[in-house]
Formats: C-alpha cells, sequence, structure tokens
C-alpha cells in the first residue's frame, strides 16, 4: 500500500509551491518528492539506454564535468531532504532548479543523468536557484558541506554550469507555470503510487549498487 506521506495531489502540490509556510519547521515540500521521481526515473531510462545502446556513450570532457569519483550512498530523495533539512529552501527554488536541470540537459545533448553525476548536479543547480529566487542565501562553502564536497568543487562546478547553460537564469513566470504544470501532470493520475514504486526501485538499484561494491570488494581481497 502506498504511503500516505507520498500520496500527492495536482492541487496539494500547487498548494504547496505557492503558499508554502516558513514557519512549520515539521513539513518538507511536497515538490521534492515529485523531483526525486522524475529524475530517478529519468537516471533509471539512462541506464536503461546506456546498457541497450550498441555504441558507448560520449567521452567528451565537458558532458562528465559533474561526475564523482564515488558514487555517494544516498538516495535522490534523501539527498534533497538533507538538502531542505540544513538550507530550509522553500518549494519555488526546487521548481526553478528542476528549469536549471532541464535547460543544461538540452544545451548539452551528450549529457546523461546517472548515479554518478546527479548528487552534484543537484546541489549545484538548488544553490543557483536559490540565490535567484531568494533574499537570503548561505555561502558556498557552507552549501558544499551540506552536499558533500569541498568548496573548491562546488565554486568549480557552479561556473561550469553557468557557461555550460549560457547563462540562462532568467525564468519568468510563464516559465515557471508551465514547470508546475510539468509537476502537477506527474501526480495527476495515480500519483502517489507512481511516487513510491519510483523511490522504492531507486532503492533496490542502489542495494544492488552495495552489493555489486562489496562483491567487488571481496573479489580483489580473494584474487
Amino acid at each position: 500500500m502506498a504511503s500516505s506521506s507520498l500520496i500527492i495531489s495536482p492541487r496539494k502540490l500547487r498548494s504547496d509551491v505557492y503558499s508554502y509556510s516558513y514557519q512549520d519547521d515539521s513539513n518538507t515540500p511536497l515538490v521534492i518528492s515529485v523531483l526525486a521521481s522524475l529524475i530517478e526515473r529519468s537516471m533509471v531510462r539512462n541506464e536503461r539506454i546506456s546498457k541497450n545502446c550498441s555504441r558507448a556513450l560520449t567521452k567528451d570532457v565537458k558532458d562528465r564535468v559533474f561526475d564523482c569519483h564515488e558514487t555517494p550512498d544516498m538516495t535522490i530523495q534523501s539527498y534533497l531532504e538533507r538538502i531542505f533539512k540544513y538550507t530550509r529552501a522553500g518549494p519555488s527554488v526546487y521548481v526553478v532548479a528542476y528549469v536549471y536541470i532541464d535547460r543544461f540537459c538540452q544545451a548539452n545533448p551528450g549529457f546523461r543523468i546517472c548515479a554518478r553525476n546527479v548528487h552534484r548536479l543537484l546541489i549545484t543547480t538548488i544553490m543557483l536557484a536559490s540565490k535567484y529566487v531568494e533574499d537570503m542565501n548561505y555561502r558556498n562553502s557552507y552549501l558544499a558541506r551540506v552536499g558533500g564536497l569541498t568548496t573548491k568543487e562546488l565554486n568549480k562546478l557552479e561556473v561550469e554550469l553557468l557557461f555550460m547553460m549560457g547563462f540562462k537564469l532568467h525564468v519568468n513566470v510563464s516559465v515557471f507555470e508551465s514547470y508546475c504544470c510539468h509537476l502537477e501532470r506527474e501526480v495527476s493520475i495515480g500519483g502517489g503510487y507512481h511516487i513510491e514504486r519510483t523511490l522504492r526501485c531507486a532503492e533496490e538499484i542502489k542495494s544492488r549498487q552495495n552489493e555489486h561494491r562489496r562483491f567487488s570488494q571481496v573479489a580483489r581481497i580473494m584474487f
């Protein structure tokens, strides 16, 4: 049975985005679960494409700018919740970050969201979105600690993202509204079920990755 905390209606999502109360510290913005669902599904799709593709994906350095040496042992949902916990960034920040991710992917078609790059892409786009949307912001050094990076790494990723997006940071009302509508469509038909199913799949994928990593470590020790 779907968890009640993940059953989100389009009306609830819209209300949360447009009238979120910063005074209520107990509630995580609903958009976090929806965004996590969209990104997890994109990762699963990209993983399937890479397995079925006969040729290797592009080796262009710019398409691997967000790659990390070791994949963080944290789901997208947990990572976004951590960012919210330590930054209190409102729902509109995550919507704008979603806009930036989409613009970045469109401007760089060789880029594929995957487990190696998604966490760094998220913390960088959320940081830029927060600077664009909110009046008060944390220093890059603080956000780097929240995201599990060094300040130097996050500063570099910020510059890379800006150039690779062509500095297209402006999000007008109609664009913001269109992306909100897309998020609403994500939950318009059986949304709660789809979100939980996607997040549960993400947990299973992470579990398999951990098992593979442990097996590889044991194999290196034995051989």
